[in-house]
């Protein structure tokens, strides 16, 4: 059982951080981090503190790992700051993990958010032995033109800022990964919204119970055979969730990575797999045949699979506790959360 950290409440102190892509200080960008943070205040009545290296530029954040790292060690330190969301993704935040003390995490749980090479800083959470969310970054779902999607708000408010059950998570009615630039001109341009088929059975019957564990199907890679992933026994009866980033992925490359979770034994162990909706919808049909014939390599095609569940890079989102109990319902067609992601 992974730790619960308290859920947030309006009032508290919440430090933003850059632990991939430090885009979030470009001067360029400026005002789409205070667009995020501006959120943070109104909507949810937080009061916002950026780390201290969270803000130097891409450069120097490429360049010092250890920098990002002692961001995230001081915010989990900190007692006054209460929870610690991303700024945005990347692709390096592995190189943090020789820096990473995962008692400072483990005696100091709270809430962590964020997506994609985010999955890393959860994996860091979780072999602490904390819960961690996997959820809406800065400068994506909280900087979103206009206004936060509905759907997002009301998921983080039911996720981190309740400590009820927090029960059947609905799709989304509408979705949207369409491109706008990050340019000041476009901040009051909302972007196109598309109606949402919802919830697809790709395979399995009945109803199957997990705690949640997963990520970014392309991050993940980057923990394989490292100290991050975790041991053979914790796979056991869980349900996986897997989403694939802006890189769209070929279909070959689902099938060559889901192939060595079968090779691991991770597939034979789990009850069920949610698989979030791929970005601009491209593959959609392919995953799924990606998908199922390695369902059918490894004699697994009676396993629960719901797909098009909306996390990840695709907006507006959910939000997914690390090791809460879920449940797959494959005759409804139907996903629930059965427990508080916070005390």
């Amino acid at each position: 059982m992974l730790i619960k950290p308290k859920m947030l409440q309006a009032g508290d102190k919440v430090a933003t951080i850059s632990l991939s892509w430090g885009g979030a200080g470009e001067p360029n960008l400026k005002w789409r981090y205070e667009q995020g943070v501006e959120r943070l205040e109104k909507v949810f009545g937080l009061e916002v503190v950026s780390m201290p290296n969270s803000l130097k530029g891409a450069n120097y954040l490429y360049e010092n790992p250890k920098a990002r790292a002692e961001d995230l060690m001081n915010a989990f330190k900190d007692p006054s700051i209460k929870g610690i969301i991303s700024n945005i993704g990347g692709s390096d935040s592995i190189r943090l993990l020789p820096y990473i003390d995962f008692d400072v995490i483990r005696s100091n749980p709270k809430v962590f958010i964020g997506y994609s090479d985010s999955t890393v800083t959860h994996l860091f959470c979780h072999k602490a032995g904390v819960s961690s969310f996997y959820g809406p970054a800065i400068l994506m779902d909280f900087a979103e033109n206009v206004e936060m999607h509905e759907y997002t708000v009301e998921a983080l408010k039911k996720t981190v800022f309740a400590n009820d059950i927090i029960g059947e998570i609905k799709p989304a009615l509408e979705w949207t990964s369409d491109r706008l630039e990050w340019i000041e001109e476009n901040k009051h341009t909302k972007r196109k919204l598309y109606p949402n088929k919802g919830y697809e059975v790709l395979q399995g019957t009945g109803l199957v119970h997990g705690r949640l564990i997963g990520g970014c199907i392309e991050v993940l890679e980057f923990a394989k055979g490292t100290s991050l992933w975790p041991e053979s026994a914790y796979w056991e009866d869980s349900i996986l969730f897997f989403e694939t980033s802006e890189d769209m992925p070929a279909p070959s490359l689902i099938e060559y990575w889901l192939r060595n979770y079968g090779s691991q034994g991770i597939l034979q162990k789990v009850n069920g797999i949610i698989f979030g909706k791929p970005l601009k919808e491209t593959y959609y049909e392919e995953y799924k045949e990606s998908i199922l014939t390695i369902m059918k390599e490894f004699d697994l095609t009676n396993l629960p699979i719901l797909y098009n569940l909306n996390f990840g890079h695709t907006e507006p989102k959910f939000v997914l506790p690390y090791g809460a109990m879920a449940e797959i319902d494959c005759v409804n067609g139907t996903f629930s959360i059965l427990e508080s992601g916070v005390e």
